[in-house]
């Protein structure tokens, strides 16, 4: 889990200045491009380069509002909140087109919603998306239009559901008659349309909105923006060939004044929507120039990223959409590894200076089933005895119905850790199989805690004596309150990052901190293995 964020003082941040749209539905959605007046400055070339970025935050409009999502929800450790308009959940389409339409534009499909959580948990949990722990609390904003008869308004419903599973906090505004666009004060179209460009003036400042839920507060934007906007290469973070990746050869960074001098800035990824690419048929720098982000960026500290997606001369992706369904083979489209997503995290790390930690950085071990296990004793302790229960029902946590308290012991090969590099973070994901009641509020605010051996409690197989034995980092970590899916601990503290044997075998112990009350308890491990993962350097 990323380290907690500084709380942002809800004071103007000048204060502290130191496809979806796919091609079946191509037709009715995007009709052609027209010219607009730039509320930019004129791009000029230049590179990438580090600056002072305190925070990183995605938006995006339908194509685009889906890779604001993947991006928020594959890289949690890195983005701290998103804002997009007219799209839905996270891997909605399932690496499917017909999904893509049917369930993820129009309703004529199940979304599959909570299949759609359960993915991002155990995604999570094999370390193929960041824990999603970081989640929990990071803004998000979501709108949708009554007109939107693209992304119809169930889908968005589902968006703001699914984060609110995860413990985001989310706003919704689904209070206008807005057609298929980005909202924005510099919005040539009227409110109701859906038609070029695509950004939509609905006598609201949407901008403002989700920019203060994201940010806490925001000054006032500037007339007219002062800052510098870049045209940068994009085949340089796409492995060298962006066309491949459909994506320009041409991407764009607004960056103001106060951040080319210095001063601390938020950095904002913001992705248009099909047909409102850059090289798509001269649409140009509209989306740039009118999503009126710019002109909130002089007055608030912050950088505007604007990657660009590419139409293919192929069937895979005619309109430049962002890939949100698997175009091109790429299966991994919406994790990491996804070929764009990669791509814009290579731009994203170089405004902000650091480099990728390589896949090999980070391994995560599956609990050794053979010597797992767990057991049960009355609240003082006696009367311990191993728990038989395992093959039905998984390992249990809590007070069961015959009124014992039940302990988990997990085991790792914590060898496989490579030699000679250094453990920086460690956390364990638990997934839930049962259980019933509420162990956490029994008593109120019980905690359930990770207990670290060095090596085995006794023997490696459970024994009943392992309730009781002694840890060599009693509450080394824990696990907040889940009541489906998977959860992830907070990172191991720095004695626990210590004990772990790197030479064999190191168990943990999973226990509520205080006997729960009354019957209230949970199964763990019993289809989805407890995973213990390591990050190091």
């Amino acid at each position: 889990m990323r380290p907690p964020r500084p709380a942002r003082p809800r004071v103007p941040r000048r204060l502290r200045r130191p496809a979806a749209l796919l091609l079946l539905a191509a037709t009715a959605l995007f009709p052609g491009a027209s010219p607009a007046t730039a509320a930019a400055p004129a791009p000029v070339p230049g590179e990438l380069r580090p600056y002072n970025v305190d925070a990183v935050y995605s938006s995006g409009i339908s194509s685009g509002g889906y890779m604001a999502t993947q991006l928020h929800v594959a890289y949690s450790g890195t983005f701290s909140g998103s804002a997009v308009f007219a799209s839905g959940p996270y891997h909605c389409a399932q690496n499917t087109l017909s999904t893509a339409l049917n369930a993820c534009m129009n309703t004529t499909q199940d979304l599959q919603l909570a299949k759609l959580e359960q993915t991002t948990r155990d995604w999570s949990a094999q370390g193929l998306v960041d824990p999603v722990g970081n989640l929990a609390g990071d803004p998000v904003y979501v709108f949708s239009g009554s007109g939107d008869a693209t992304v119809k308004r169930p889908v968005a419903d589902a968006l703001a559901d699914y984060y609110g599973r995860f413990g985001a906090s989310v706003r919704y505004n689904r209070s206008t008659a807005a057609g298929h666009a980005w909202i924005s004060p510099l919005g040539p179209n009227s409110c109701t349309v859906t038609q070029s460009p695509w950004i939509n003036n609905c006598g609201i400042d949407a901008e403002r909105d989700l920019l203060g839920h994201l940010l806490g507060s925001v000054s006032a934007p500037s007339a007219a923006p002062g800052g510098a906007l870049i045209q940068f290469d994009q085949n340089a973070y796409a492995s060298g060939d962006a066309a491949a990746l459909s994506m320009g050869d041409k991407g764009f960074v607004y960056v103001p004044k106060s951040c080319s001098e210095g001063a601390a800035c938020t950095l904002m990824v913001a992705l248009h929507g099909c047909k409102q690419g850059y090289g798509y048929q001269g649409f140009g720098t509209q989306f740039v120039d009118k999503a009126y982000l710019n002109e909130y960026a002089d007055t608030n500290d912050m950088i505007v990223l604007y990657p660009q997606a590419a139409a293919t001369a192929t069937l895979e992706n005619p309109n430049g959409c962002w890939n949100w369904w698997g175009y091109l083979g790429d299966s991994a489209y919406a994790r990491h590894g996804g070929r764009q997503i990669e791509a814009v995290m290579a731009m994203v790390r170089a405004l902000r200076g650091s480099t990728p930690p390589p896949a090999a950085d980070r391994v995560t071990l599956a609990s050794v089933d053979a010597q797992d296990g767990y057991v049960k004793a009355s609240a003082d302790g006696s009367g311990a005895a191993v728990g038989t229960m395992e093959d039905s029902y998984g390992l249990a946590l809590g007070r069961g119905t015959d009124g014992k308290v039940n302990r988990t012991l997990l085991s790792f090969d914590t060898s496989r850790i490579p030699a000679g590099k250094e453990i920086t973070r460690a956390y364990l994901t638990v997934s839930r199989s049962s259980g019933s009641g509420d162990p956490w509020a029994s008593p109120a605010g019980n905690r359930l805690l990770v207990d670290v051996r060095t090596g085995c409690f006794g023997a490696c197989a459970v024994e009943a004596s392992d309730w009781s034995a002694a840890a060599t980092v009693a509450g080394g970590a824990q696990v907040a309150a889940f009541s489906s899916g998977s959860a992830t601990s907070t990172a191991l503290s720095a004695q626990a990052l210590a004990a772990l044997d790197r030479n064999g075998t190191t168990q943990v112990r999973l226990r509520f901190e205080s006997a729960p009350l009354s019957t209230a308890y949970l199964f763990v491990n019993r289809d989805t293995p407890v995973t213990l993962t390591v990050e190091y350097r």
